[in-house]
């Protein structure tokens, strides 16, 4: 890779890997604000296949997708997992 390569590209590559994806919206998760977690996640489906074909996965449509990760969005745990589950991840719960 260049090293000139720009975050958001670095990024990108990045959350390409499960693990790192994952990783990712954990350390989303520790911050209080959910709006967070949602422009994390939303950022996920972005680069694990986009939201047309992750909101087929999910059986959603693609407008329920784009306004449940909206800063705005409230999903459903139901709709959390369906979307996980549609980028290869998965909602877990750990102690403190």
């Amino acid at each position: 890779m260049s090293a000139n390569i720009s975050h958001d590209s670095w990024l990108n590559v990045q959350l390409q890997n499960a693990e790192f994806a994952a990783e990712f919206l954990n350390a989303a998760s520790e911050d209080e604000d959910p709006k967070t977690y949602l422009t994390a996640l939303r950022k996920v489906v972005e680069v694990r296949g986009g939201m047309t074909a992750v909101a087929e996965k999910a059986a959603l449509s693609r407008e329920t997708l784009y306004r449940t990760l909206s800063v705005r969005g409230n999903p459903t745990i139901k709709t959390l997992h369906a979307v996980l589950k549609a980028t290869g991840l998965k909602l877990g719960v750990t102690a403190y």
